[in-house]
């Protein structure tokens, strides 16, 4: 008897299944379930195939037991009392058997007949079990080489010479726009106004990369933003610089916690189970949807401006959907032996606040969403210390 279970069974469900481990992290389920445990389930079952048929001289519904067996058949019933008595009989067999499974298992049965057991087969995938690398040392390897995230002046003055190639390209483009009487006659049967691909649209811009830039003064300077953004020289590079630092300091903040992972998983092998690459495929997929929707797009117009398909994408994106999927099992593990637990408040907080911007959502699926995300950058942060 399962201690969750509310009535007894004649079925020790640690013992009576073999679990035997295959490739790809799935395992299959083998066994026979006593006669007594589908004979257990035969009034929901009559009752369940019940409440859609109709009957002359019967309310729906209401049809009594006797006339519905007659009516449907033994089989039918048989086959309706074997599918709810294994669907009872599973999560008693992973709990007792510590199985952490994975998505719907794919059920055979092997043997139905009256008075005799139930023979079935399940297959069904888990967790990968794998070896986690010293991951604090690789990542303490990484740590010594982080990037520095100051700007030198060098930076900075490179960056106002690409303001400025950018400010005076846009003015030409528009001059040329305003007065296209300037450029090369076009062709006929072709526009009057030039375009950036225009033979004399690059020949401006050519001739414009090799000229001097104008002098950065203050008057200048106060052109280079919205009006009012900057006053002077000094305001603009001082801008300039804690934009520069900014953008710096994350990107390379993205680039080194890159570079733990990598160096980790390189170290780490997954055997991982399709139904994990199937399912952060079927995000990307979600999350492009998503993308072209609000963009006013529709997915079948998209895929034939890009001249693919659905099939080709998918096989574009598995490398990168495998490497998500082995990144959080990854990461997973790590919280697990590092015992790091994210906030319960921090998780309430996060969660609500999901919830109030999307208002369909699933509680459990954002709450359990969002205890991942704080989970994953609690590990990053816990990598980013080692020394």
């Amino acid at each position: 008897m399962s201690k969750k279970d509310s009535h007894a069974h004649a079925i020790d469900f640690k013992t009576a299944f073999t679990v035997e481990k295959k490739d790809n992290s799935m395992i299959k389920i083998t066994g026979e379930l006593p006669y007594a445990e589908l004979l257990s389930e035969r009034n929901a079952a009559i009752v369940a195939l019940g409440k859609n048929i109709e009957l002359d001289g019967f309310r729906k519904g209401n049809i009594p037991a006797p006339v519905l067996e007659k009516h449907l058949g033994e089989m039918t019933i048989m086959s309706e009392m074997a599918e709810r008595a294994i669907s009872h009989a599973y999560p008693h067999i992973v709990q007792e058997n510590e199985l952490e499974v994975i998505g719907h298992p794919q059920i055979e049965i092997t043997k139905i007949a009256p008075d005799n057991p139930l023979g079935f087969v399940i297959n069904v995938a888990v967790v990968p079990e794998f070896d986690l690398p010293d991951y604090n040392k690789i990542a303490a390897g990484i740590n010594k080489n982080r990037p520095t995230d100051e700007i030198s002046d060098e930076q900075v003055e490179e960056k106002v010479a690409e303001i400025q190639k950018q400010k005076r390209a846009y003015e030409r483009m528009q001059e040329l726009s305003q007065n296209p009487q300037e450029a090369e006659k076009p062709a006929e049967g072709t526009t009057d106004l030039p375009t950036p691909e225009s033979e004399a649209v690059k020949k401006k811009v050519e001739e414009d990369e090799n000229a001097p830039l104008p002098e950065l003064t203050d008057e200048y300077a106060k052109t280079l933003g919205q009006p009012g953004q900057f006053e002077t020289v000094a305001d603009f590079k001082a801008k300039l610089r804690e934009h520069l630092e900014i953008e710096t300091k994350q990107q390379n903040a993205a680039k080194h916690r890159a570079a733990i992972t990598d160096g980790i998983l390189e170290e780490t092998k997954i055997a991982l189970p399709q139904i994990l690459i199937d399912s952060e495929i079927n995000q990307m997929w979600a999350q492009m949807e998503d993308d072209i929707k609000r963009a006013d797009l529709k997915m079948d117009d998209y895929l034939q401006h890009i001249k693919k398909t659905r099939e080709e994408l998918a096989e574009e994106w598995t490398p990168a959907a495998k490497k998500r999927a082995e990144l959080q099992l990854l990461l997973n593990k790590i919280a697990k032996k590092e015992e790091l637990v994210p906030d319960k408040d921090e998780v309430d907080k996060q969660t609500k606040e999901l919830q109030e911007r999307f208002k369909d959502a699933d509680e459990q699926r954002v709450r359990v969403y969002v205890a991942s995300v704080l989970s994953n950058e609690q590990v990053m942060k816990n990598l980013e210390e080692q020394k």
